[in-house]
């Protein structure tokens, strides 16, 4: 099963939270308290996100009595790319999709360009979705489509 880590999706939850807050003030910022109340989450968990949600550029942090968090950059302008690659290094299907030279078969394989193709869809449909993107209501399903059949009754 291909799955992000909790640690990667409490990363998105705290990332959404951040940009609703800030949405109408920019400037403000969150304490890592304050997300995490919000967020729903426990405030070393929230603590220990932010210090690689920092190092990869996506919220800054500021220090002092009124410091805390908010985002780096513009919320529709953060893919979800960018949160994963933060929190879990580079996307790969497969060890080959990110490093060469780490399987013994790797010279006879016949499928490993098709796991880097797979790998590039994928990455460019977490680059396609962005965190403001994530903040909007979900799309309703569509609805069932209807079949008709054609029912004819026998004379009894």
């Amino acid at each position: 099963m291909l799955r992000v880590t909790k640690l990667t999706d409490y990363a998105t939850v705290v990332l959404t939270v951040l940009a609703a807050q800030l949405e109408g003030v920019p400037d403000a910022v969150l304490s890592a308290s304050e997300l995490a109340e919000r967020a729903g989450l426990e405030t070393p968990t929230v603590s220990k996100l932010l210090k690689p949600l920092a190092q990869a550029g996506l919220v800054e942090g500021f220090r002092g009595a009124n410091g805390g968090y908010r985002l780096a950059r513009p919320a529709q302008e953060i893919g979800l790319i960018e949160i994963v690659e933060a929190m879990e290094g580079p996307l790969g299907m497969t060890e080959c999709s990110v490093h060469a030279g780490n399987c013994g078969i790797e010279q006879q394989c016949g499928v490993r360009a098709n796991w880097r193709r797979i790998n590039d869809v994928v990455v460019e449909a977490l680059r396609s979705v962005t965190l403001a993107q994530m903040l909007a209501p979900p799309a309703p399903p569509p609805e069932p489509e209807t079949r008709r059949i054609a029912l004819h009754l026998a004379n009894a």
